[in-house]
């Protein structure tokens, strides 16, 4: 038996670094598997940061609304959406969605 070892001791590690080498290839830490998953993690992060900068220009946009030159309309949007007020004679209707959907 330790004679075939011997004779074949050149063979075994060879298989064994090849077996090693495939097994790291797809799930090391570094592997295929890995890979993919980070991909996938990268790919929704910079889902989230657009949608994030898409935000912070649109609250950019309605704070220079409120602080440069004052927008008179888009204060009255303002009130009207928070505080459902309205002009003297004009009626408000509220749309619920909820109920809408069966």
């Amino acid at each position: 038996m330790i004679d075939k070892l011997k004779k074949n001791y050149f063979l075994l590690i060879v298989t064994f670094f090849i077996i090693y080498f495939f097994f790291n290839l797809l799930g090391g830490n570094r592997g295929l598997i890995s890979f993919f998953e980070k991909k996938e993690v990268y790919n929704k992060l910079e889902t989230d940061q657009k949608d994030l900068s898409d935000k912070i220009l649109v609250l950019e946009k309605k704070n220079s609304l409120l602080t440069e030159n004052i927008d008179l309309d888009f204060i009255e949007i303002l009130i009207r959406e928070k505080f459902l007020f309205g002009k003297e004679g004009e009626n408000t209707y509220i749309i619920k969605d909820d109920e809408t959907k069966n």
